[in-house]
């Protein structure tokens, strides 16, 4: 690599930048790698494959093809020994542009590459303790009664449909009716979804109620102690890492309206907006999830804290029959992921 190198850190988007120039009898010997490996590729009647003489490969692809692939195996090659010797470590592909690229000239090329995010966390264990703990969660009649007085209205709903009104005013007309007017919920009706009784179901109705309410009050805690860690991480990571966290969530939008047998695009033209408004709306929130992914990742880092394998693997399964054509790498990378990030959150809660 020649010294005609320059090296330089952004720190406003975590990257570094390279300017570098490798000499020509360097870039001559990349060349004739090229040229090797698009004779290899070639196929040229009268030849076997492989076998095309060097001439008639130049003519055929012409010398800037093989130059563009001298300069891509170069670059390849010679950029992650450059970025070693300085002891610069980067998280994904450089993004690269060749300025100056011609037989028996050096090959003078510039790169950016995020650099790897930093994570000075508080005293996380702490935090976590002064945040309120779950108090023991009850449910009242009232909430019961108005469970129950929704079942009520559904139940409402579903006979008018099934005596031929429209889905939409059938719900309408069962919000409208007065509440000593709804259908009564007897045992014959509880059977139909399963229950033996009103009692059993009466118990089941608590029951969820209950956990729902402390499904509430977790997400709660949980939510606190992760604001306060943002708050209080000192965090660095490239743009990338937000950019990531963009993607996810839109795929995850697309996701739920192909479940909903709807587009995107049509999501889009209804809420006349363009996926660039949306991904301006959503800059906020992924940037705290990335700092809540990088901060949790650290934890799990610094506690030894990893995902059951077996759990994964179970749950790639079940996740395999629900998406038959999502990829499976990715997948098991997210699962796992989200499998340990609820073990870190279960640590935080367990401190007293």
């Amino acid at each position: 690599m020649s010294s005609n190198t320059k090296i330089e850190r952004d720190a406003s988007k975590w990257e570094v930048s390279v300017r570098a120039e490798l000499p020509a009898e360097t870039l001559e010997r990349y060349y004739v790698k090229a040229l090797k490996q698009i004779q290899k590729e070639t196929k040229l009647d009268g030849f076997r494959p492989g076998n095309a003489p060097a001439s008639e490969v130049l003519r055929m692809h012409g010398e800037g093809a093989v130059l563009q692939k001298a300069a891509e195996l170069a670059v390849r090659e010679e950029l992650p020994i450059l970025l070693a010797k300085e002891g610069i470590q980067v998280v994904d592909t450089p993004h690269v542009t060749v300025e100056e690229l011609g037989r028996g000239k050096p090959l003078v090329f510039s790169a950016r590459a995020p650099l790897p995010p930093t994570v000075e966390l508080p005293d996380y264990k702490n935090i976590a303790t002064q945040q309120a703990k779950m108090d023991v969660v009850e449910t009242s009649e009232e909430e019961y009664q108005q469970a129950l007085t929704h079942l009520r209205r559904e139940r409402a709903r579903v006979t008018k449909v099934e005596l031929g009104v429209l889905p939409p005013e059938a719900a309408e007309q069962a919000q409208k009716t007065e509440e000593k007017d709804l259908p009564e919920l007897d045992d014959a009706f509880v059977q139909t979804l399963g229950y033996e009784s009103m009692q059993k179901f009466s118990d089941s109705v608590r029951s969820h109620l209950k956990s729902e309410k402390e499904r509430h009050e977790l997400e709660k805690r949980r939510a606190a102690i992760l604001e306060e860690l943002v708050k209080k991480s000192k965090i660095s990571y490239p743009a990338v890492f937000k950019e990531y966290e963009l993607d996810d969530m839109e795929a995850r939008l697309k996701s739920d309206l192909e479940r909903m047998q709807t587009t995107f695009n049509a999501y889009l033209s209804q809420a006349k907006k363009t996926r660039d408004d949306l991904r301006k709306e959503w800059n906020d929130a992924a940037e705290k999830r990335s700092k809540i992914r990088l901060i949790l990742g650290e934890i799990a880092r610094k506690e030894n804290i990893t995902a059951d394998k077996e759990t994964v693997e179970k749950n790639v399964e079940h996740a395999r029959k629900m998406y038959p054509n999502a990829n499976v790498d990715a997948l098991r990378a997210n699962i796992t992921h989200a499998l340990q990030n609820e073990v870190v959150l279960k640590f935080l809660e367990e401190q007293k």
